[in-house]
């Protein structure tokens, strides 16, 4: 698709701009604080990393700013929805933005259920609801459903009413982050950071090839636990609690600046909140053994270890709060994603339809909602978290490939921010990305070659022949 036809498609949206660089850093920031910071903080320094979970987290904060920066530069000189979908199909074709759109969606869908499961059982415990309707062991989980529902009504009443629940739980759980890390403090162990990374140990047993790191596998390497490769594996887990930051550049529709509020809300939300991952899993790591930390609520057990029970319950309150912000912020960008692709003929052109009064893509997010209730409410799905990290990897990996080739054909293009040292940063953001895909398990990378397959085969039966923009099909 010509860029022309792109910004030529986003004028003619009927999306309304309505947002500025505050509420996208309260957008960024409410999606990327959720399970990360309360929950893969602890399972990986126990499992992987130990307190060289702090390294991690760092290499996967580098690798999301990296990634940031092909999106600001694509976000602001492309200011439509759709995010790296619409940026694949004006650089390197249909074909290419198809794989990477079902990537998204696979991504933001899989990642609200999972969340949504989590939310349940942090509500079922806080206020001791019966586990066989909230628990992850429910035959339907009741909660999940519940929670899914009433954050895309909101979601389909508005973007600005969405932005102005999301900024109110940002503010709450931020608040609730710095005071688990000036409390941690007080509660400080130096010894429990030595070795800050422990020497490399054979794994369990029980691990089978299928949960051995694909690099790993593909290099014949004993599988293993903790030391630099414990490390790496861990970064590319914790990934995770980086994603969803690219859902910004969906909202360019509706963003009153775009060319100087989407590279803000970017880097500014993705800053933030790199800093307060780094000082949570610090902290964490110094108040409890990485040895004895509860990977079902880390920080509140770790608080509840040391004889404060009341931070505790703030901590969960905090998760709650944290989880109910990013579930908001996926179901917008699944409406978002799925209305530029509908928009273009690569789904059902009625699901593009926008509100007459609200202004929102309505039909693709309730259609996205329904699904996500189907999954959380009977699908026990923890064992798929890592699919949101594949799923975000390839499609940083399509975004930076993306800028070069920009550049080459279209270098006339304005471009308010522009990623510093190209083609080379660019280049070197992929590689990263692939080696962080490199070092999931090979479970997770043939889950994620079934998903794109069962995608191909919907392009090729429906959306090639639909396809409203590439040459020769108007």
């Amino acid at each position: 698709m010509p860029v022309d036809a792109v910004l030529a498609r986003g004028e003619r949206g009927g999306l309304r701009r309505r947002l500025s660089a505050k509420d996208l850093v309260g957008f960024g920031i409410g999606i990327i604080i959720g399970s990360g910071i309360f929950t893969l903080t602890g399972i990986e320094a126990k499992q992987h990393a130990g307190p060289g979970v702090v390294l991690s987290f760092v290499i996967g904060g580098i690798v999301a700013a990296l990634a940031a920066l092909c999106y600001a530069e694509l976000a602001s000189a492309v200011p439509t929805a759709g995010s790296a979908y619409t940026y694949a199909y004006a650089t390197l074709g249909e074909i290419f933005a198809w794989i990477i759109g079902w990537d998204l969606l696979l991504e933001f869908a899989l990642g609200a259920s999972v969340v949504s499961r989590s939310w349940s059982g942090y509500v079922a415990n806080l206020f001791n609801l019966p586990q066989q309707w909230f628990g992850e062991d429910s035959t339907v989980n009741i909660g999940a459903i519940l929670i899914i529902a009433v954050l895309a009504a909101v979601a389909v009443a508005g973007i600005q009413e969405s932005s102005w629940v999301t900024n109110a739980l940002v503010v709450l759980k931020v608040a609730v982050c710095v005071l688990v890390v000036v409390a941690g403090l007080f509660f400080f162990n130096a010894a429990n950071l030595v070795p800050f990374i422990p020497p490399a140990q054979p794994a369990a047993s029980s691990a089978t090839v299928y949960d051995q790191p694909l690099l790993n596998a593909a290099l014949g390497l004993e599988q293993s636990m903790y030391g630099i490769s414990g490390v790496l594996t861990a970064a590319a887990i914790v990934f995770f609690g980086y994603t969803g930051f690219e859902s910004l550049a969906n909202l360019g529709e509706e963003t009153k600046r775009p060319e100087r509020d989407l590279p803000v809300g970017l880097l500014g939300s993705l800053a933030l909140c790199s800093l307060l991952y780094v000082a949570v899993s610090f902290v964490l790591t110094a108040m409890v053994d990485y040895r004895d930390i509860n990977v079902g609520a880390p920080i509140a057990a770790a608080f509840e270890s040391v004889g404060a029970p009341w931070i505790a319950g703030l901590v969960g309150i905090g998760a709650i709060l944290g989880l109910t912000s990013v579930m908001m912020v996926e179901l917008v960008t699944i409406g978002r994603i799925g209305f530029a692709m509908s928009r273009d003929g690569l789904l059902p052109h009625t699901l593009s339809r926008v509100h007459p009064r609200w202004g929102t893509p309505y039909r693709v997010t309730i259609g996205g909602a329904v699904l996500i209730m189907l999954i959380a409410g009977f699908v026990p799905i923890t064992e798929l978290a890592d699919m949101v990290s594949i799923g975000a990897l390839s499609g940083f990996f399509i975004v930076a490939l993306a800028v070069p080739v920009l550049r080459y054909r279209r270098p006339e293009l304005e471009r308010p921010f522009r990623v510093p040292l190209s083609p080379w940063l660019p280049i070197a953001t992929a590689l990263a990305c692939l080696y962080l895909m490199a070092n999931l398990n090979v479970l997770t990378w043939l889950r994620f070659g079934v998903w794109l397959a069962i995608g191909l085969a919907i392009y090729l039966l429906y959306g090639y022949r639909n396809a409203r923009v590439t040459p020769g099909k108007e």
